[in-house]
Protein backbone atom coordinates (compact mmCIF):
# COMPACT_ATOMS: atom_id res chain seq x y z
CA UNK A 1 0.00 0.00 0.00
CA UNK A 2 1.05 3.58 -0.62
CA UNK A 3 2.83 5.11 2.33
CA UNK A 4 1.35 8.51 3.03
CA UNK A 5 4.43 9.92 4.78
CA UNK A 6 5.54 11.77 1.68
CA UNK A 7 2.00 12.89 0.92
CA UNK A 8 1.51 14.05 4.51
CA UNK A 9 4.69 16.12 4.37
CA UNK A 10 3.72 17.62 1.02
CA UNK A 11 0.28 18.56 2.35
CA UNK A 12 1.59 19.91 5.61
CA UNK A 13 4.42 21.93 4.07
CA UNK A 14 2.07 24.70 3.03
CA UNK A 15 0.26 24.80 6.41
CA UNK A 16 0.98 26.81 9.56
CA UNK A 17 2.97 24.93 12.20
CA UNK A 18 0.07 25.25 14.63
CA UNK A 19 -2.58 24.35 13.10
CA UNK A 20 -28.84 6.26 7.64
CA UNK A 21 -31.73 6.43 12.71
CA UNK A 22 -28.32 5.02 11.58
CA UNK A 23 -27.99 1.42 10.51
CA UNK A 24 -26.29 0.43 13.75
CA UNK A 25 -25.46 -2.96 12.37
CA UNK A 26 -23.31 -1.37 9.67
CA UNK A 27 -20.48 -0.93 12.14
CA UNK A 28 -20.37 -4.66 12.71
CA UNK A 29 -20.59 -5.09 8.97
CA UNK A 30 -17.57 -2.84 8.43
CA UNK A 31 -15.36 -4.83 10.79
CA UNK A 32 -16.49 -8.18 9.46
CA UNK A 33 -15.99 -7.10 5.87
CA UNK A 34 -12.37 -6.41 6.69
CA UNK A 35 -11.99 -9.82 8.27
CA UNK A 36 -13.62 -11.46 5.26
CA UNK A 37 -11.40 -9.99 2.55
CA UNK A 38 -8.12 -8.16 2.10
CA UNK A 39 -8.36 -4.39 2.36
CA UNK A 40 -6.54 -3.97 -0.93
CA UNK A 41 -5.43 -6.26 -3.71
CA UNK A 42 -3.63 -3.51 -5.58
CA UNK A 43 -0.51 -1.50 -4.82
CA UNK A 44 0.31 2.16 -5.26
CA UNK A 45 4.09 2.09 -5.09
CA UNK A 46 5.44 3.09 -8.50
CA UNK A 47 8.01 5.70 -7.39
CA UNK A 48 7.53 8.11 -10.29
CA UNK A 49 3.74 8.00 -10.18
CA UNK A 50 3.82 8.12 -6.40
CA UNK A 51 5.89 11.30 -6.35
CA UNK A 52 3.83 13.03 -9.03
CA UNK A 53 0.53 12.01 -7.44
CA UNK A 54 1.64 13.21 -4.00
CA UNK A 55 2.63 16.60 -5.43
CA UNK A 56 -0.69 17.01 -7.23
CA UNK A 57 -2.69 15.77 -4.25
CA UNK A 58 -1.02 18.35 -2.05
CA UNK A 59 -1.63 21.14 -4.57
CA UNK A 60 -5.36 20.67 -5.24
CA UNK A 61 -8.26 21.17 -2.86
CA UNK A 62 -9.85 17.77 -2.29
CA UNK A 63 -13.61 17.47 -1.68
CA UNK A 64 -15.73 14.38 -1.00
CA UNK A 65 -19.43 15.22 -1.24
CA UNK A 66 -20.94 12.48 0.89
CA UNK A 67 -20.08 10.82 4.21
CA UNK A 68 -22.37 9.57 6.98
CA UNK A 69 -20.09 10.59 9.84
CA UNK A 70 -22.92 12.18 11.90
CA UNK A 71 -24.84 8.88 11.99
CA UNK A 72 -21.76 7.08 13.23
CA UNK A 73 -21.25 9.70 15.95
CA UNK A 74 -24.86 9.44 17.11
CA UNK A 75 -24.56 5.66 17.29
CA UNK A 76 -21.21 6.02 19.13
CA UNK A 77 -21.61 9.00 21.53
CA UNK A 78 -18.03 8.67 22.82
CA UNK A 79 -16.51 8.84 19.34
CA UNK A 80 -13.89 11.60 19.19
CA UNK A 81 -13.40 13.14 15.76
CA UNK A 82 -10.11 14.66 16.89
CA UNK A 83 -8.50 11.25 17.45
CA UNK A 84 -7.25 8.69 14.95
CA UNK A 85 -9.35 5.51 14.85
CA UNK A 86 -8.67 2.09 13.40
CA UNK A 87 -11.20 1.15 10.74
CA UNK A 88 -10.57 -2.53 11.41
CA UNK A 89 -11.61 -2.37 15.05
CA UNK A 90 -14.14 0.47 15.04
CA UNK A 91 -15.76 0.39 11.60
CA UNK A 92 -15.23 4.15 11.44
CA UNK A 93 -13.95 5.51 8.15
CA UNK A 94 -13.55 9.23 8.95
CA UNK A 95 -11.97 11.42 11.60
CA UNK A 96 -10.02 14.67 11.38
CA UNK A 97 -6.53 13.14 11.72
CA UNK A 98 -7.26 10.57 9.01
CA UNK A 99 -8.63 13.32 6.78
CA UNK A 100 -5.32 15.13 7.19
CA UNK A 101 -3.34 11.94 6.67
CA UNK A 102 -5.21 11.25 3.43
CA UNK A 103 -4.99 14.85 2.27
CA UNK A 104 -8.79 15.27 2.34
CA UNK A 105 -9.44 18.98 2.69
CA UNK A 106 -13.24 19.12 2.64
CA UNK A 107 -16.08 16.71 3.26
CA UNK A 108 -19.86 16.91 3.21
CA UNK A 109 -21.29 15.42 6.42
CA UNK A 110 -24.75 13.99 5.73
CA UNK A 111 -27.80 14.64 7.87
CA UNK A 112 -29.19 11.24 6.93
CA UNK A 113 -32.63 9.90 7.76
CA UNK A 114 -33.82 6.45 6.70
CA UNK A 115 -37.39 6.73 5.46
CA UNK A 116 -39.97 6.47 8.21
CA UNK A 117 -43.74 6.97 8.55
CA UNK A 118 -45.18 9.76 6.42
CA UNK A 119 -47.60 10.83 9.13
CA UNK A 120 -47.76 13.96 11.25
CA UNK A 121 -46.03 12.18 14.12
CA UNK A 122 -43.53 10.55 11.75
CA UNK A 123 -42.67 13.87 10.14
CA UNK A 124 -42.26 15.48 13.55
CA UNK A 125 -39.89 12.69 14.53
CA UNK A 126 -37.91 13.25 11.33
CA UNK A 127 -37.55 16.94 12.14
CA UNK A 128 -36.30 16.11 15.63
CA UNK A 129 -33.85 13.56 14.27
CA UNK A 130 -32.51 16.03 11.73
CA UNK A 131 -31.97 18.60 14.49
CA UNK A 132 -29.97 16.07 16.51
CA UNK A 133 -27.69 15.43 13.54
CA UNK A 134 -27.20 19.10 12.74
CA UNK A 135 -26.34 19.67 16.40
CA UNK A 136 -23.80 16.83 16.37
CA UNK A 137 -22.04 18.37 13.37
CA UNK A 138 -22.01 21.89 14.78
CA UNK A 139 -20.87 20.74 18.21
CA UNK A 140 -18.01 18.62 16.92
CA UNK A 141 -16.74 21.38 14.66
CA UNK A 142 -17.03 23.93 17.46
CA UNK A 143 -15.20 21.61 19.85
CA UNK A 144 -12.18 21.42 17.56
CA UNK A 145 -11.62 24.89 16.11
CA UNK A 146 -7.94 24.15 15.65
CA UNK A 147 -8.73 21.20 13.37
CA UNK A 148 -11.83 22.09 11.37
CA UNK A 149 -14.41 24.70 10.50
CA UNK A 150 -17.92 24.77 9.08
CA UNK A 151 -18.05 25.69 5.39
CA UNK A 152 -21.02 26.83 3.32
CA UNK A 153 -19.21 28.18 0.24
CA UNK A 154 -16.19 27.17 -1.84
CA UNK A 155 -14.44 30.28 -0.54
CA UNK A 156 -14.84 28.98 3.02
CA UNK A 157 -13.15 25.73 2.05
CA UNK A 158 -10.18 27.47 0.46
CA UNK A 159 -9.78 29.75 3.49
CA UNK A 160 -9.84 26.80 5.88
CA UNK A 161 -7.34 24.93 3.73
CA UNK A 162 -4.92 27.86 4.05
CA UNK A 163 -5.31 27.67 7.83
CA UNK A 164 -4.50 23.96 7.82
CA UNK A 165 -8.04 22.99 8.85
CA UNK A 166 -10.59 20.54 7.47
CA UNK A 167 -13.70 22.07 5.89
CA UNK A 168 -16.98 20.48 6.97
CA UNK A 169 -19.94 21.04 4.66
CA UNK A 170 -23.46 19.77 5.38
CA UNK A 171 -25.91 17.97 3.11
CA UNK A 172 -29.33 16.56 3.99
CA UNK A 173 -29.94 13.00 2.78
CA UNK A 174 -33.65 12.23 2.30
CA UNK A 175 -36.28 14.90 1.87
CA UNK A 176 -38.33 13.18 4.57
CA UNK A 177 -36.37 15.51 6.85
CA UNK A 178 -38.76 18.31 5.85
CA UNK A 179 -41.90 16.15 5.81
CA UNK A 180 -44.46 18.39 4.15
CA UNK A 181 -43.15 21.62 5.66
CA UNK A 182 -41.53 23.74 2.94
CA UNK A 183 -40.29 26.28 5.49
CA UNK A 184 -37.85 23.72 6.90
CA UNK A 185 -35.71 24.12 3.79
CA UNK A 186 -34.84 27.64 4.90
CA UNK A 187 -34.23 26.40 8.44
CA UNK A 188 -31.82 23.74 7.23
CA UNK A 189 -30.13 26.17 4.86
CA UNK A 190 -29.58 28.55 7.76
CA UNK A 191 -28.09 25.64 9.72
CA UNK A 192 -25.57 25.11 6.93
CA UNK A 193 -27.13 22.59 4.52
CA UNK A 194 -26.10 23.21 0.94
CA UNK A 195 -27.74 20.26 -0.76
CA UNK A 196 -30.65 17.92 -0.11
CA UNK A 197 -30.99 14.42 -1.52
CA UNK A 198 -34.69 14.35 -2.36
CA UNK A 199 -35.32 10.75 -1.30
CA UNK A 200 -33.59 7.68 0.05
CA UNK A 201 -34.53 4.02 -0.49
CA UNK A 202 -38.30 4.56 -0.32
CA UNK A 203 -40.76 7.02 -1.83
CA UNK A 204 -41.66 10.09 0.21
CA UNK A 205 -43.97 13.09 -0.17
CA UNK A 206 -41.50 14.82 -2.52
CA UNK A 207 -40.74 12.15 -5.11
CA UNK A 208 -40.23 8.52 -5.99
CA UNK A 209 -37.13 6.57 -4.97
CA UNK A 210 -35.16 4.39 -7.35
CA UNK A 211 -35.45 1.40 -5.03
CA UNK A 212 -38.92 1.44 -3.45
CA UNK A 213 -40.24 -2.13 -3.82
CA UNK A 214 -43.74 -0.74 -4.31
CA UNK A 215 -42.66 1.06 -7.45
CA UNK A 216 -43.67 4.54 -8.59
CA UNK A 217 -46.12 6.55 -6.51
CA UNK A 218 -45.87 10.01 -8.05
CA UNK A 219 -44.15 9.06 -11.32
CA UNK A 220 -41.44 11.58 -10.57
CA UNK A 221 -41.90 14.71 -8.49
CA UNK A 222 -45.16 15.21 -6.63
CA UNK A 223 -46.86 18.61 -6.75
CA UNK A 224 -45.26 19.30 -3.37
CA UNK A 225 -41.93 18.10 -4.76
CA UNK A 226 -42.11 20.69 -7.51
CA UNK A 227 -42.46 23.40 -4.89
CA UNK A 228 -39.50 21.91 -3.02
CA UNK A 229 -37.26 22.17 -6.09
CA UNK A 230 -38.35 25.77 -6.70
CA UNK A 231 -37.65 26.72 -3.10
CA UNK A 232 -34.26 25.03 -3.17
CA UNK A 233 -33.42 27.06 -6.27
CA UNK A 234 -34.52 30.24 -4.49
CA UNK A 235 -32.31 29.45 -1.50
CA UNK A 236 -29.29 28.30 -3.49
CA UNK A 237 -29.51 24.75 -2.11
CA UNK A 238 -28.42 22.09 -4.59
CA UNK A 239 -31.00 19.55 -5.77
CA UNK A 240 -29.43 16.11 -5.29
CA UNK A 241 -30.95 13.25 -7.31
CA UNK A 242 -28.90 10.36 -5.90
CA UNK A 243 -31.40 7.68 -4.76
CA UNK A 244 -34.28 9.13 -6.79
CA UNK A 245 -36.11 7.36 -9.61
CA UNK A 246 -35.38 8.01 -13.26
CA UNK A 247 -38.69 9.85 -13.62
CA UNK A 248 -37.76 12.07 -10.69
CA UNK A 249 -34.38 12.79 -12.28
CA UNK A 250 -36.01 13.95 -15.51
CA UNK A 251 -38.56 16.08 -13.65
CA UNK A 252 -35.83 17.78 -11.62
CA UNK A 253 -33.70 18.37 -14.68
CA UNK A 254 -36.60 20.02 -16.49
CA UNK A 255 -37.78 22.10 -13.53
CA UNK A 256 -34.62 23.24 -11.77
CA UNK A 257 -33.21 26.58 -12.85
CA UNK A 258 -29.84 25.66 -11.35
CA UNK A 259 -27.74 22.62 -12.29
CA UNK A 260 -28.58 19.48 -10.32
CA UNK A 261 -26.13 17.03 -8.77
CA UNK A 262 -25.80 13.35 -7.94
CA UNK A 263 -23.83 13.54 -4.69
CA UNK A 264 -22.96 9.82 -4.57
CA UNK A 265 -23.84 7.80 -7.66
CA UNK A 266 -22.15 5.79 -10.40
CA UNK A 267 -22.55 4.83 -14.07
CA UNK A 268 -25.29 2.34 -14.94
CA UNK A 269 -23.51 1.36 -18.16
CA UNK A 270 -20.76 -0.28 -16.07
CA UNK A 271 -23.05 -1.80 -13.44
CA UNK A 272 -26.78 -1.91 -14.01
CA UNK A 273 -28.11 -0.90 -10.61
CA UNK A 274 -31.14 1.41 -10.53
CA UNK A 275 -29.25 3.72 -8.17
CA UNK A 276 -26.76 4.48 -10.93
CA UNK A 277 -27.28 6.94 -13.80
CA UNK A 278 -27.71 5.83 -17.39
CA UNK A 279 -25.61 7.32 -20.17
CA UNK A 280 -28.64 9.27 -21.36
CA UNK A 281 -29.08 10.75 -17.89
CA UNK A 282 -25.38 11.59 -17.55
CA UNK A 283 -25.38 13.36 -20.90
CA UNK A 284 -28.47 15.37 -19.97
CA UNK A 285 -27.04 16.21 -16.53
CA UNK A 286 -23.83 17.48 -18.12
CA UNK A 287 -25.70 19.44 -20.79
CA UNK A 288 -27.28 21.51 -18.01
CA UNK A 289 -24.03 21.96 -16.10
CA UNK A 290 -24.54 19.37 -13.37
CA UNK A 291 -22.11 16.87 -11.87
CA UNK A 292 -22.11 13.19 -10.83
CA UNK A 293 -19.96 12.26 -7.82
CA UNK A 294 -18.52 8.74 -7.78
CA UNK A 295 -19.95 6.42 -5.14
CA UNK A 296 -17.72 3.78 -3.53
CA UNK A 297 -20.41 1.46 -2.18
CA UNK A 298 -19.69 -2.07 -3.43
CA UNK A 299 -23.36 -2.87 -3.99
CA UNK A 300 -23.55 -0.16 -6.66
CA UNK A 301 -20.32 -1.25 -8.36
CA UNK A 302 -20.47 -5.02 -8.66
CA UNK A 303 -22.68 -8.06 -8.12
CA UNK A 304 -22.73 -9.80 -4.75
CA UNK A 305 -23.29 -13.41 -3.79
CA UNK A 306 -27.05 -14.05 -4.39
CA UNK A 307 -27.26 -15.98 -1.12
CA UNK A 308 -25.84 -13.00 0.73
CA UNK A 309 -28.27 -10.65 -1.00
CA UNK A 310 -31.21 -12.88 -0.03
CA UNK A 311 -30.03 -13.14 3.56
CA UNK A 312 -29.61 -9.37 3.84
CA UNK A 313 -33.10 -8.80 2.41
CA UNK A 314 -34.54 -11.21 4.95
CA UNK A 315 -32.72 -9.38 7.73
CA UNK A 316 -34.07 -6.05 6.53
CA UNK A 317 -37.59 -7.47 6.38
CA UNK A 318 -37.32 -8.79 9.94
CA UNK A 319 -35.95 -5.49 11.27
CA UNK A 320 -37.33 -2.81 8.93
CA UNK A 321 -36.73 0.26 11.11
CA UNK A 322 -33.33 0.04 12.75
CA UNK A 323 -33.60 3.38 14.53
CA UNK A 324 -36.69 2.16 16.38
CA UNK A 325 -35.22 -1.12 17.69
CA UNK A 326 -34.80 -1.91 21.36
CA UNK A 327 -31.33 -2.66 22.68
CA UNK A 328 -32.17 -6.38 22.71
CA UNK A 329 -33.36 -6.24 19.10
CA UNK A 330 -30.21 -4.40 18.06
CA UNK A 331 -28.08 -7.10 19.65
CA UNK A 332 -30.10 -9.82 17.93
CA UNK A 333 -29.76 -8.06 14.59
CA UNK A 334 -26.03 -7.59 15.05
CA UNK A 335 -25.63 -11.30 15.81
CA UNK A 336 -27.68 -12.22 12.74
CA UNK A 337 -25.57 -9.93 10.60
CA UNK A 338 -22.39 -11.47 11.96
CA UNK A 339 -23.67 -14.89 10.98
CA UNK A 340 -24.45 -13.65 7.45
CA UNK A 341 -20.96 -12.23 7.09
CA UNK A 342 -19.42 -15.47 8.33
CA UNK A 343 -21.46 -17.62 5.96
CA UNK A 344 -21.45 -15.27 2.96
CA UNK A 345 -18.50 -12.88 3.25
CA UNK A 346 -18.60 -9.84 1.02
CA UNK A 347 -15.89 -9.09 -1.53
CA UNK A 348 -15.29 -5.37 -1.85
CA UNK A 349 -15.15 -3.55 -5.15
CA UNK A 350 -11.80 -1.97 -6.00
CA UNK A 351 -10.63 1.57 -6.50
CA UNK A 352 -9.77 0.56 -10.06
CA UNK A 353 -13.46 -0.18 -10.66
CA UNK A 354 -14.37 3.26 -9.32
CA UNK A 355 -11.82 4.81 -11.67
CA UNK A 356 -13.36 2.85 -14.53
CA UNK A 357 -16.61 4.72 -13.83
CA UNK A 358 -14.73 8.02 -13.90
CA UNK A 359 -13.13 7.06 -17.20
CA UNK A 360 -16.50 6.15 -18.67
CA UNK A 361 -18.09 9.45 -17.71
CA UNK A 362 -15.11 11.47 -18.94
CA UNK A 363 -15.23 9.66 -22.27
CA UNK A 364 -18.97 10.26 -22.43
CA UNK A 365 -19.24 13.95 -21.50
CA UNK A 366 -15.80 15.25 -20.56
CA UNK A 367 -13.91 15.85 -17.32
CA UNK A 368 -16.04 18.81 -16.17
CA UNK A 369 -18.96 16.74 -14.88
CA UNK A 370 -17.56 14.15 -12.49
CA UNK A 371 -16.32 14.16 -8.90
CA UNK A 372 -15.96 12.09 -5.72
CA UNK A 373 -18.76 11.14 -3.27
CA UNK A 374 -17.44 8.02 -1.55
CA UNK A 375 -20.30 7.38 0.96
CA UNK A 376 -17.85 6.62 3.78
CA UNK A 377 -19.49 5.60 7.06
CA UNK A 378 -22.59 4.82 4.99
CA UNK A 379 -21.34 1.56 3.51
CA UNK A 380 -18.84 3.11 1.11
CA UNK A 381 -15.21 2.10 0.96
CA UNK A 382 -13.42 -0.08 -1.56
CA UNK A 383 -10.13 -1.94 -1.76
CA UNK A 384 -7.58 0.82 -2.18
CA UNK A 385 -9.84 3.48 -0.62
CA UNK A 386 -11.24 1.82 2.47
CA UNK A 387 -11.20 4.89 4.67
CA UNK A 388 -10.40 8.57 4.25
CA UNK A 389 -6.72 8.10 5.07
CA UNK A 390 -6.35 6.39 1.67
CA UNK A 391 -7.76 9.29 -0.35
CA UNK A 392 -4.37 9.88 -1.95
CA UNK A 393 -4.75 6.57 -3.78
CA UNK A 394 -7.51 8.14 -5.87
CA UNK A 395 -5.09 10.75 -7.15
CA UNK A 396 -2.47 8.06 -7.75
CA UNK A 397 -4.93 6.04 -9.83
CA UNK A 398 -5.93 9.10 -11.86
CA UNK A 399 -2.30 10.04 -12.52
CA UNK A 400 -1.59 6.46 -13.55
CA UNK A 401 -4.42 6.73 -16.07
CA UNK A 402 -3.05 9.90 -17.60
CA UNK A 403 -5.18 12.61 -16.00
CA UNK A 404 -3.50 16.01 -15.77
CA UNK A 405 -3.26 18.15 -12.64
CA UNK A 406 -6.02 20.40 -13.97
CA UNK A 407 -8.24 17.37 -14.65
CA UNK A 408 -7.64 16.09 -11.14
CA UNK A 409 -8.31 19.52 -9.65
CA UNK A 410 -11.72 19.50 -11.34
CA UNK A 411 -12.56 15.94 -10.29
CA UNK A 412 -11.48 16.53 -6.69
CA UNK A 413 -13.74 19.52 -6.11
CA UNK A 414 -13.55 22.10 -8.86
CA UNK A 415 -16.53 20.73 -10.73
CA UNK A 416 -18.77 20.57 -7.67
CA UNK A 417 -17.71 24.03 -6.52
CA UNK A 418 -18.59 25.37 -9.97
CA UNK A 419 -22.12 24.02 -9.53
CA UNK A 420 -22.38 25.47 -6.03
CA UNK A 421 -21.43 28.90 -7.35
CA UNK A 422 -23.95 28.64 -10.16
CA UNK A 423 -26.70 27.69 -7.69
CA UNK A 424 -25.88 30.80 -5.69
CA UNK A 425 -25.95 32.93 -8.82
CA UNK A 426 -29.38 31.54 -9.73
CA UNK A 427 -30.63 32.17 -6.19
CA UNK A 428 -29.57 35.82 -6.35
CA UNK A 429 -31.30 36.21 -9.69
CA UNK A 430 -34.50 34.59 -8.44
CA UNK A 431 -34.58 36.76 -5.35
CA UNK A 432 -33.77 39.89 -7.34
CA UNK A 433 -36.47 39.08 -9.88
CA UNK A 434 -39.01 37.25 -7.68
CA UNK A 435 -41.53 34.97 -9.34
CA UNK A 436 -44.98 36.44 -9.60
Amino acid sequence: MLSFIYLYCMKSAKLPSVAKGYFAFSMALSSLMLAACPVSSQTYDDPAIKAKAAEIHAAVLTLDTHADVPMYMVAHPRFDLSKTHNSRTTGSRVDFPRMKQGGMDALFFAVYLGQGPRTDSGNAAAKRRAKVLFDVIHRNVADHPDLAGLATTPEDAYALEKEGKRAVFIGVENGWAIGRDLSLLKTYYDWGARYMTLSHTRNNDICDSSTDPKGAEHHGLSAFGEEVVKEMNRLGMLVDISHTSDETFWDCLALSKAPIVASHSSARALYGHRRNLSDEMIKALAAKGGVIQMNMYTGYLKSENPKRVAAMKALQKKYPRVNELTDAEREARSAALQEINTNYPTVLATLQQVADHIDHIVELVGVDYVGIGADLDGGGGVRGMYDVSEAGNITYELVKRGYSEEDIRKIWGGNFFRVMKEAQRVAKELNYFPRR
